[in-house]
Order: structure tokens, then C-alpha cells, then sequence
């Protein structure tokens, strides 16, 4: 991801993701497209001290984007907001931080 985005430049990005969208879930649907379409994966992160592999984004019923992560067989969904990212973030991580400020 590289530098800090400032609050203009991640208000920028909500508004690109949220454009046409009349309503909270529209908005959600918007910045999941943004970030499904954008963030590089898969990519390896750790999670709870275990190395796991982030496979996809998903939007589940309830409206909350997850990150779809795996290790060996075992496949668990977690919040793209609770997910630690490596150093260095990998590509589109930005539409997370988006997603984070326009605020669930």
C-alpha cells in the first residue's frame, strides 16, 4: 500500500466506490466491488500467531466484508476490518482503509 492516504484521499475513494449507490446497502456493495476488484490475493498474513493464506473477499448476509483465509484444509472467514495486514500490505489494500473510514 506505501504511504498513510490522508482523510481527503480515502474520502475520494469512498466516494468513487459509493457513487451511485442510494443507500447504506448499495454503499457496502460498492466498496466490496472496489476492494474485491482491486486487493492483490492471495497473500499470506498471520492471525492469531498462525500464517494463513487470504484466498478471497466475500459479502456476507448481515453486511460485513470478510476475508476468506485458509491454512492446510481448514478455511475460516474473518472481518477485512479485525484482518491484520503484512508489512508490506499488498496491492489495494486502500480500499480496505475505505472501507474502514466510511465505517459499517
Amino acid at each position: 500500500m506505501g504511504k498513510q492516504l490522508s482523510e481527503a484521499q480515502l474520502d475520494e475513494l469512498v466516494a468513487q466506490a459509493t457513487v451511485d449507490a442510494y443507500d447504506d446497502e448499495e454503499q457496502l456493495t460498492g466498496l466490496f466491488t472496489m476492494i474485491a476488484e482491486h486487493l492483490a490475493v492471495p497473500f499470506e498474513t498471520v492471525v492469531l500467531g498462525v500464517k494463513v493464506t487470504v484466498k478471497k473477499v466475500d459479502l456476507l448476509p448481515g453486511s460485513r466484508i470478510v476475508a476468506v483465509c485458509t491454512r492446510d484444509r481448514h478455511r475460516q472467514a474473518i472481518g477485512i476490518l479485525d484482518l491484520p495486514l503484512p508489512d508490506p500490505a499488498p496491492e489495494g489494500a486502500e480500499w480496505i482503509e475505505a472501507y474502514r473510514r466510511w465505517g459499517p
